[in-house]
């Protein structure tokens, strides 16, 4: 027996309801079956926490049969996903917090799609009888609050506004509807004003204001790969506010400044570009130009020093190949793969975001796993895949502030 029951939502100004709901019941004896039939084989089911949670008693097969049904539950949130096989049932695990209610823990797969509909998360409910488990789940959408100056903004000073709709609809149209995505958009616009705000203040805040105002995540994981001496990529987009954030962030770690240096594309005009290199030197970083500097880079990671590489801009060949990102495909720039794949070095995402209450997160994730292919060509493609897919994980957790701005799908036909 299944049901499903999913309402489009409209998301309205400060206020959102529930995007929709599923419902899915399943046999107990059904998933009994199934767990002897595949002794030894359960984590091609459930997640190793899951096993763990629904313990060894008697209640053991109806636990894991409730977290079977919250799988397909929430497989049916998202049909079009599911029948492409982008998700699957092993890509959502239920667990249980200091309380015991149960929460849904997605996959950076299942993450990317959730937020391709502007979902935050997703609530569930289980239960069982003597004969059936019964799991209920709930797409929440994000809330959007544009500030009153980024509604201005959209509508008056449009700054690439056609650009900025252009590319939230080739993320997003397929999924929300027209409303949203100019909500989103508004959003945005409230970013951009924020962070022009915030240069301008930063400059006249105190070092230990400077400092307050960051918040640093994941320093251990990069002191040790400083450690380990092999050199860094850190793989990284225009997220939050990227000067600020990393500018007063390595203040958290001082130990590495004169170990960190950016790839930088020269801009204009000339003086814009010096006094942006002037002011990244001033805080601790290098400035590596992004053209012509291959050696300088090699150089520079076997040193063991570390590489900060704005991967989201476009890239046209010969730098760039065609590789996916949020399922179209976009000039992208190979070199990093190259370079990893050469010097062993590892890739360490990182980003950063505003806060609701002003302050700034920096944070390093954990280096990604190189994916090898005996076929050179292969290996190159799969592991820039793997870099956007990164950059997609962070752009949807705090989509308006990304930077929506640049043509990134540069020479692709807009979405209809």
């Amino acid at each position: 027996m299944t049901q499903t029951n999913a309402q489009p939502n409209v998301l309205l100004d400060g206020a959102s309801l529930p995007d929709g709901c599923a419902v899915d019941t399943v046999e107990i004896a059904r998933v009994a079956r199934l767990i002897e039939a595949m002794p030894g084989e359960l984590d091609k089911l459930f997640s190793q926490r899951e096993i763990e949670d629904a313990g060894n008693g008697p209640g053991r097969v109806a636990s894991l049969a409730a977290r079977f049904a919250a799988k397909e539950a929430c497989l049916k949130l998202f049909p079009r996903e599911t029948a492409l096989n982008t998700i699957t049932a092993m890509d959502f695990s239920v667990v249980k917090d200091e309380y015991g209610a149960p929460h849904i823990v997605a996959s950076p797969a299942a993450e990317i799609v959730m937020g391709r509909h502007l979902v935050q998360t997703i609530k569930i409910s289980l239960t069982h009888s003597e004969s059936t488990a019964t799991a209920v789940a709930l797409r929440i959408q994000r809330i959007l609050k544009p500030s009153w100056g980024g509604r201005f903004l959209f509508r008056w000073l449009p700054y690439r506004r056609a650009v900025i709709l252009e590319n939230l609809n080739r993320v997003y149209g397929a999924n929300v509807a027209p409303s949203q995505i100019a909500l989103l958009a508004q959003a945005h616009y409230s970013h951009l004003l924020s962070l022009l705000k915030e240069l301008i203040q930063f400059r006249f805040l105190s070092e230990a204001r400077k400092k307050s105002i960051v918040r640093v995540e994941g320093v251990d994981g990069m002191i040790e790969a400083f450690e380990a001496g092999k050199g860094i990529l850190i793989l990284t987009g225009h997220f939050g506010n990227f000067e600020v954030s990393t500018v007063a962030g390595i203040e958290h770690f001082p130990q590495v400044k004169g170990r960190i240096h950016f790839l930088r594309r020269p801009i204009k005009p000339k003086w814009l570009s010096d006094l942006l290199t002037r002011r990244f030197n001033q805080a601790g970083f290098g400035v590596v130009g992004r053209r012509g500097s291959l050696e300088e880079i090699v150089s520079t990671i076997e040193s063991g020093d570390a590489i900060v590489f704005p991967f989201d801009q476009y890239a046209r060949r010969p730098e760039g190949i065609e590789v996916e990102f949020f399922g179209q495909a976009a000039g992208t720039y190979k070199s990093m793969a190259v370079i990893a794949l050469a010097t062993g070095a590892p890739v360490i995402p990182a980003a950063s975001w505003r806060e609701p209450d002003g302050t700034h997160v920096l944070k390093f994730f954990p280096a990604l796993n190189p994916v090898l292919d005996d076929d050179v060509g292969q290996e190159i493609i799969k592991n820039t895949r793997a870099y956007n897919q990164a950059l997609e994980l962070s752009i949807i957790r705090h989509p308006e502030q990304w930077w929506w701005v640049h043509r990134r799908w540069k020479n692709q036909k807009p979405r209809k």
